[in-house]
């Protein structure tokens, strides 16, 4: 049954029961009243399941982090590289699965300040050698990460923040442009005959410039932690480096400010999605409301209409938990119904038009962040995770730093729409 149907019945059935209430007839009412009851539960029911399925169809199962990083055209592939992604040089031989274990356990006992076997500490010794070769630093005290431990991280800072799972990520050495259409449907209407040479010159495409900003996050580490087996050992670090290093990777994805310019202080970071929002003249991708004008159905329907056709397939909104139980949660229709349909199997918490909501702290106090992060976000690692160790006798403590290159922007910004406070 659609609205309009329900609306009906359900208004011819409220009128009966009011005329059996002018009758005299109570019982008569009574039964009208446990009918409408039903025909509400049964709408209601039949709308959530239709979001459901809607949603289904909207958006793509959800990978793993780690998993669904992308490689573009002329690039090496992970399996064309040793050590997954690291950059190497071509023409050393991959690992065995023997070597790959030893390793891994070598690295560990690296970081434990365990003594090595004889074989670990050759594999050791040859591996990072090629890999400081490869990058042509010095650097003493850097470690290049197994395949296994980095895969991990990955995959725990794509579980930490939804918007970095939903990234597509490259992993490609050095810098990268990416050739981005700026105004994708100007000729759409335009009719080439056959006879005619398309003008090219009409295609509005520009460059994204991807080069490098260092992210690196440290943890220290008491020496009596170290008395944990490996396996243990190796888990707590990945954990707690993935921890720091995906909620500085979600701020910049979220409101990073781009490369300093002149009279600046900060550090390079990649430009994130509100910032560039922020940026444009008028700001056209940006609602606002405030106290005394409070989000709504209406305020909703406007932000979605800024995305651009197409960017809606896939997109998500996302917000930190207390805007999701406090205002989204609270957004009724015209009939006073919440468009808020709770469902945490969808990979967030609910659904509002089919749209995924996701608790995403990285974004601001106050702000609904609408998008598909995607198709409208790029982030390329030009150098994969390594990690550095220093030792602190006196206190008896190890410091460990993730240290990774990246640098990320925004594709365009018709991906995306934002709900702030004014």
């Amino acid at each position: 049954m659609d609205k309009t149907k329900y609306l009906a019945k359900r208004n011819e059935m409220l009128q009966r029961a009011e005329n059996f209430i002018n009758e005299g007839k109570i019982e008569e009412a009574q039964a009208i009243r446990g009918e409408i009851e039903k025909l509400d539960k049964d709408f209601e029911d039949a709308a959530k399941e239709m979001a459901n399925l809607n949603a289904l169809h909207k958006n793509a199962v959800v990978l793993d982090f780690a998993n669904k990083s992308l490689n573009p055209v002329g690039s090496q592939s992970l399996d064309q590289l040793n050590l997954d992604g690291q950059q190497q040089a071509p023409s050393k031989s991959k690992l065995t699965n023997e070597e790959t274990e030893t390793y891994k356990n070598a690295f560990a006992k690296n970081l434990m300040g365990l003594p090595h076997s004889n074989t670990e500490r050759d594999l050791f010794n040859r591996i990072n050698d090629e890999y400081s070769n490869a990058l042509q630093t010095s650097a003493e005290h850097t470690v290049l990460v197994p395949e296994t431990v980095k895969n991990q991280i990955w995959r725990e800072i794509g579980e930490l923040h939804p918007i970095l799972d939903d990234l597509a990520m490259t992993f490609v050495p050095g810098d990268l442009i990416l050739i981005k259409e700026e105004n994708p449907l100007k000729n759409a209407d335009a009719v080439v005959e056959t006879d005619e040479v398309n003008d090219d010159d009409d295609l509005d495409f520009g460059e994204l410039h991807l080069t490098g900003c260092e992210l690196a996050k440290t943890i220290t580490v008491s020496w009596k932690m170290k008395k944990m087996s490996i396996d243990a050992f190796l888990a707590y670090i990945t954990t707690k480096l993935a921890e720091k290093m995906s909620n500085g990777l979600a701020k910049w994805v979220a409101e990073g400010k781009g490369k300093p310019g002149a009279g600046d202080t900060w550090k390079p970071q990649a430009r994130g999605i509100v910032v560039a929002l922020e940026a444009e003249a008028t700001t056209p991708q940006i609602v606002t409301y405030s106290d005394a004008d409070p989000v709504t159905y209406k305020k909703m329907t406007a932000a979605l209409a800024k995305i651009k056709s197409g960017y809606l397939k896939g997109a998500a909104i996302y917000t930190k938990n207390d805007i999701i139980w406090n205002v989204l949660a609270n957004i009724v229709d015209g009939t006073g119904k919440p468009i808020f349909v709770a469902d945490s199997t969808s990979g967030g918490v609910g659904r509002i038009f089919g749209l995924v909501v996701k608790e995403e702290d990285a974004v601001s106090d106050g702000e609904i962040l609408i998008g598909n992060v995607s198709r409208g976000y790029a982030m390329n690692a030009n150098e994969n995770i390594t990690m550095y160790q220093q030792e602190f006798v006196k206190a008896r403590k190890t410091d460990y730093m993730g240290y990774a290159i990246i640098d990320g922007d925004v594709m365009t910004t018709k991906a995306f729409a934002l709900i702030k406070k004014s």
